[in-house]
């Protein structure tokens, strides 16, 4: 997005008002040193350090859009202990977030806990109870859902199964969407039918895999689902997130729709569901149609799974990434073993399938092109490993490479189906390779799969070797010829 067309957006989300009901939790994160394990028993021992708290579930929801200028009333269920009075100062504490909180002194205010060390989360405490709320309890949220939702331009339910969003609770947020309100739904269900007519349910991949029972990997298997799922709700669309493969889009009636950018570096995933609720909901709500909401949601979520722990973004935040995005450069793209053994970590971490290839790439034309992008069609980011001009040299003669690595790299990192340009000097890439292990491992279609470098490695760690196909007439030594024929 156009950095000043994000900024009249961002612009527009100020002041408006929107409402967050449903599972209200306090998120505790505490942070240590690992060193050495425990003699009573085969764990780790966590050295305290650090902690923090904020609120969680339907609470960061409303912390969200609280950050980008919005006004957020937030309607739920704390129990009557020292959870719900930290709940209570952290509402307190966060600018233009409204407490609309009823009190069950029968339950438990919801609270995860989470232990970590080194960026790696080492376990995960839940405090909480599942039972639905009745009685009193279930009608103070009734009538704090139409309280709250006076003048409000969306309604966003989150329903992390904690036992607040009930029947009559659903009811209520669609009685109140009745009045000119947009009801998002933010499930954990098994199934959507509960939530009756909303006008967007977003579920994640493997939410929609089991409300659906069917698989969510792919682009078509997605479709699918989302096409299986519609079928059995009343919803206007789902919006399916999909971690770094992005979001999808099903609207009843039309094609499916999938939106992604470049994956960030992520540090923390925790929450981003609640910031693609809240900004697509707030963007909505200040008269956004929903393409152009979820690609704000696309680039608060990026800026989100920057941070640690259960994060918010700003405007300024927002607009600072997409800037920076904008101003990315091929150089960026190029690595050394090193860079390239980190950034392979990073997208592990991501969940993405990772593929390598490689080449001298001295003259690049059409076959080169259409091998790369195929390669990329098999994997979520592919590597591509470059010869230096000496291993060039080696393998084809003193008259090679016409261009120079610097000029081959820039010209292989710009296209847009590579995503890593590493130089390797030896007279083949099996370090690279080993040092890389990719899940897929690509050659031109002119080899054989049991010739390939590295495929025995490759195969050993239960990745897979695929021959991309080869286009006749193109090649460097063809090219050669030709000019010298001239």
């Amino acid at each position: 997005m156009n950095p000043i067309v994000l900024r009249g957006w961002l612009d527009r989300l100020v002041g408006v008002r929107v409402v967050s009901v449903g599972d209200v939790m306090v998120d505790r994160f505490i942070y240590g040193d690992v060193s050495r394990v425990s003699a009573e028993a085969p764990v780790p021992v966590l050295a305290h350090v650090r902690e923090s708290v904020m609120l969680g579930g339907a609470g960061n929801v409303a912390r969200n859009v609280a950050a980008l200028g919005g006004v957020a009333p937030l309607v739920g269920v704390v129990g009557e202990d020292a959870a719900a009075h930290e709940a209570l100062r952290l509402i307190e504490a966060a600018n233009a977030v409204e407490g609309y909180l009823v009190t069950d002194p029968e339950r438990p205010t919801t609270v995860k806990t989470r232990f970590s060390s080194a960026g790696q989360q080492l376990l995960r405490m839940d405090t909480e109870t599942i039972r639905p709320i009745a009685g009193e309890v279930e009608a103070g949220i009734v009538q704090a859902v139409e309280d709250a939702s006076r003048e409000s331009g969306a309604i966003l339910l989150s329903d992390y199964g904690k036992g607040v969003v009930t029947p009559a609770v659903i009811a209520a947020c669609r009685a109140a969407a009745a009045r000119g309100a947009r009801l998002i739904v933010d499930s954990k269900a098994r199934g959507f039918a509960r939530y009756g007519a909303a006008d967007v349910i977003k579920p994640n991949a493997a939410e929609l895999g089991r409300a659906a029972g069917l698989p969510t990997e792919t682009d078509a298997e997605i479709e699918v689902a989302l096409a299986a799922a519609l079928e059995t709700c009343e919803a206007g669309a789902i919006l399916v997130t999909r971690a770094a493969r992005g979001m999808s889009l099903a609207v009843r009636g039309e094609a499916v729709r999938h939106f992604s950018r470049r994956a960030p570096e992520v540090f923390d995933t925790a929450g981003a569901g609640d910031t693609a609720l809240a900004v697509t909901g707030l963007a909505l709500a200040a008269g956004a149609d929903l393409p152009t909401a979820i690609e704000l949601a696309l680039i608060a979520c990026g800026v989100v799974v920057e941070k640690s722990g259960v994060a918010v973004t700003t405007a300024e935040e927002m607009l600072e990434a997409e800037s920076a995005s904008n101003r990315a450069t091929p150089d960026a793209k190029i690595a050394d073993r090193a860079g390239m053994e980190a950034k392979v970590d990073q997208w592990r971490r991501q969940g993405l399938r990772v593929g390598f290839t490689n080449g001298c790439f001295d003259i690049l034309h059409p076959g080169h092109i259409a091998y790369l992008t195929q390669a990329r069609s098999w994997c979520d980011r592919l590597i591509v490993g470059i010869n230096t001009d000496r291993s060039v040299r080696a393998g084809k003669g003193d008259s090679r490479p016409v261009n120079p690595l610097d000029a081959r790299s820039a010209v292989i990192a710009a296209l847009s189906c590579v995503d890593l340009v590493v130089p390797f000097d030896e007279d083949t890439p099996i370090g690279l390779i080993a040092s890389a292990k990719p899940d897929l491992l690509v050659k031109g279609g002119d080899y054989a799969l049991d010739a390939v470098v590295g495929g025995d490695l490759v195969r050993g760690w239960g990745g897979e070797v695929r021959l991309a196909g080869f286009v006749d007439g193109h090649s460097t030594t063809a090219t050669l010829k030709r000019a010298a024929a001239r």
